[in-house]
């Protein structure tokens, strides 16, 4: 697990929080699977909010040293759920519809949240 990785998470956990997402977290899931490190979850309070959190989100990568890796969406799940893949790195942005519906911190439920501990630790 990269350490470098890990503050870029934290940093665009921030960023979303910066940009009025709400109930933002910073999952910490290496230890939970093969395929990412780091889940961020942020609710958006609409469609035009989310694709705007989207686009703070790309603007920030180049600096941050990550880059997107195209997917190809399966099923068209419209405005409600924009994932962004940045490899070890997973960017969920949602509607509250959205998120209470997948509910994916049960799924995931023990990660450490890194925003919660960054906030605490700085407090």
């Amino acid at each position: 697990m990269n350490n470098d990785t890990r503050t870029a998470a934290v940093t665009l956990g921030r960023l979303l929080v910066d940009h009025r997402g709400k109930d933002v977290c910073v999952l910490d899931v290496s230890g939970r699977n093969s395929w990412a490190d780091y889940f961020i979850i942020a609710t958006a309070s609409s469609s035009v909010h989310s694709r705007g959190l989207q686009r703070h989100v790309h603007d920030s990568l180049k600096e941050l040293g990550l880059e997107v890796r195209l997917t190809k969406r399966r099923i068209p799940d419209g405005e409600e759920w924009i994932l962004i893949d940045l490899g070890n790195v997973i960017v969920h942005l949602m509607t509250q519809t959205a998120r209470s519906f997948y509910d994916l911190e049960k799924l995931w439920f023990g990660a450490p949240d890194l925003l919660a501990e960054s906030e605490s630790s700085s407090e």
